[in-house]
């Protein structure tokens, strides 16, 4: 009989901590131990996620309780620079299990591999501290990767997401009267996913995100330079064939809509433009940044480090 592998979830209550819930107990190798969330600690879990278990309830689980909290993996679904108490304790009680940090709290720490698996599934195999990239990341890394040593400057990634982007906790990024019949430029320089992107490709990279009245999705449009004249049916040509063999990732010719995306677990790059004349480039990137945004890629890690299928638990 195939082995089930323990999960425990701390920081579930939020937006990405649901579709975490949701995808892992679907998944045939893998078992929820605990789901973590300290404010509401000690309510069923189906009661704020319909469909999860009737059986889970939230728990308090601080550093010092790691010990007493065995998992074979621990996804960390925790604010931006939450992670590291929660790493120590485990470092301390339980070494060998895989820790998935879903913050971006080791994006840039090389002893962690990177987990977005088309780009970087060597290093993932069998690996025990895995970084989950963030949705736009993902949006951005998928549209210029296939580019790479072919653009002339600096690219420009234009992003616009769902408010479900800014999180749980009240802000006016998540406010739906503040977003209503608007739309919310923000961090326009210096963005964590800025520095995220440019690190990972190794290059430099305009990046300006906006948050619109939907709730879930996002798309980035993609404006670059070419070093030499390409068509526009070679660009997606080349897409195309960088993609052929990645089941998560669709290439098509027109632009891909976020609300065509909303609980799946892929990617679509399409929308190719070129001005052959100026050799000015446009692409279009769009998926659901709950899903391979945060959770679908979480699992796709999972599997990579346990010795799964990669796409095990995952509909495709």
């Amino acid at each position: 009989m195939p082995r089930t592998f323990t999960v425990g979830l701390i920081g579930a209550r939020g937006f990405v901590g649901r579709e975490l819930v949701r995808v892992v107990e679907n998944h045939p190798a893998l078992d929820i131990s605990f789901v973590a969330s300290r404010s509401v600690a000690g309510q069923k879990v189906s009661d704020h996620m319909s469909g999860a278990s009737t059986t889970l309830t939230f728990e308090d689980v601080r550093p010092e309780h790691i010990q007493d909290k065995p998992a074979d993996v621990y996804l960390l679904a925790l604010s931006n620079g939450e992670a590291a108490p929660y790493v120590a304790a485990i470092e301390a009680h339980h070494p060998s299990s895989v820790v998935i940090d879903i913050s971006a709290d080791h994006r840039f720490t090389s002893t962690w591999a990177y987990g977005l698996p088309e780009h970087h599934r060597a290093h993932l195999k069998g690996a025990r501290r895995i970084s989950n990239p963030g949705c736009y990341a993902t949006a951005a890394q998928v549209g210029l990767w296939p580019l790479r040593g072919l653009v002339e400057g600096t690219p420009s990634v234009f992003g616009i997401s769902g408010y479900s982007g800014a999180g749980a906790t009240p802000s006016p990024r998540n406010d739906v009267n503040v977003l209503r019949d608007n739309i919310m430029p923000y961090a326009l320089v210096g963005h964590t996913h800025e520095k995220e992107i440019a690190h990972h490709l190794g290059q430099p990279v305009f990046f300006m995100p906006h948050v619109a009245p939907f709730f879930r999705g996002l798309v980035v449009t993609i404006s670059v330079v070419l070093k030499e004249a390409m068509s526009a049916a070679a660009l997606q040509q080349r897409f195309g064939a960088a993609y052929a063999d990645e089941p998560l990732i669709k290439v098509i010719p027109d632009p891909p809509l976020p609300k065509d995306l909303v609980e799946k677990h892929g990617v679509v790059v399409g929308g190719f433009a070129v001005d052959e004349k100026t050799r000015h480039a446009v692409l279009c990137v769009a998926l659901d940044n709950l899903l391979k945004g945060a959770a679908t890629q979480a699992v796709q890690n999972i599997n990579l480090a346990l010795g799964l299928r990669e796409l095990e638990g995952i509909p495709v």
